[in-house]
């Protein structure tokens, strides 16, 4: 017998709002295939269902909001020799990633805790993106040999307000922590609450606006990333991993390159080339379907390649940080991929 308790994510109706309930806390809610079922599937069915006016997206874990994609499952795959089933969860998670950016109805999430990966995916596409003091939000993807992926590669760029192509490259290539203040600075984060069940309570009871007017406040902590973002304006302003790494050696900031390279020390050198071509890629994509589908494409011939098994067998298998990545690939090999 199927309990609510063996349910990856929790799918229901109160009044008028559709909640989607994060329930996989032993992975830190890391989303598998039927959790991106249950989400994009609740979507669909609400979208034009008259008694949902609004979405509302939450974590049962006391640690993560979402800790990103399975891809543990994903390289057991690719080991075997079966790519067919990973690029196919790929494509329906960007297609689900897609859905949220595009929603018509107001898409809240509260993000409380750790924020990777996949979990902005499902959560800084949305209408409203609620944080708390303890959330905070990643790209790690560089160390397991991947791409920057979920629409982040493009959004970063084009819908957080105070981000911009420079900011987005250097979250993604640098995997850099962006604490509440930061995630508030950029934009990437639309609000700020102290009590994260008090509001999402609200949120279901009076509706988003009056719960926005109950339980938002400001925030009193500072951004580290725009003391930054002169520095990242004359570094990661550039197009390929090539300019992006000569204006490093070449930049006057000494401390400033030191933490950058050692964000970086344990990426994979193709995994920075490629991303870095992403994101020139997806300065002038359109859209966000097209940004996504640059990371589709290009995401498929990056875990063909040996890191991106080396890198996941490293940083989450064994854990043991020791990722043996081959020498990096050409930018022209992974620039002929993307639009």
């Amino acid at each position: 017998m199927t309990t609510p308790n063996d349910v990856p994510v929790l799918a229901s109706i109160r009044h008028s709002t559709g909640v989607l309930e994060l329930n996989r806390p032993k992975a830190l809610n890391s989303l598998n295939p039927e959790m991106i079922d249950i989400i994009a599937g609740a979507l669909e069915r609400w979208r034009d269902d008259d008694r949902v006016t609004q979405v509302l997206i939450t974590s049962r874990s006391p640690k993560a909001f979402c800790a990103g994609g399975d891809v543990r499952h994903a390289r057991e795959l690719i080991v075997e020799g079966e790519h067919a089933p990973v690029d196919e969860f790929f494509r329906r998670e960007y297609a689900m990633n897609n859905l949220i950016g595009t929603y018509p109805k107001p898409y809240i999430a509260v993000m409380d805790g750790i924020v990777m990966g996949g979990g902005l995916g499902v959560s800084a596409h949305g209408s409203h993106r609620v944080i708390t003091e303890r959330a905070w939000a990643s790209m790690p993807e560089m160390a397991i040999g991947y791409v920057t992926d979920v629409g982040i590669s493009w959004s970063s760029q084009h819908a957080w307000p105070d981000s911009s192509p420079a900011i987005g490259a250097f979250i993604g290539l640098t995997g850099y922590r962006l604490t509440a203040a930061d995630m508030l600075y950029l934009g990437l984060a639309t609000h700020f609450v102290n009590n994260p069940d008090a509001f999402a309570e609200a949120v279901v009871e009076v509706g988003i606006d009056a719960a926005l007017a109950k339980h938002a406040v400001s925030h009193k902590g500072e951004s580290a990333l725009a003391h930054m973002v002169p520095d990242i304006d004359a570094t990661f302003g550039e197009g390929s991993w090539m300019l992006i790494d000569a204006a490093l050696n070449n930049h006057p900031n000494h401390d400033y390159v030191e933490v950058v390279r050692g964000l970086m020390a344990k990426a994979s050198p193709s995994a920075v080339v490629a991303t870095a071509e992403l994101f020139d890629a997806n300065r002038t994509a359109p859209t966000l379907r097209e940004g996504l589908d640059n990371e589709q494409t290009l995401g498929e011939v990056i875990r063909r390649e040996p890191d991106f098994a080396e890198g996941v067998r490293a940083v989450l298998v064994d854990k043991t940080q020791d990722a043996q990545f081959t020498p990096a690939h050409s930018a022209e090999s992974y620039r002929k991929w993307l639009s």
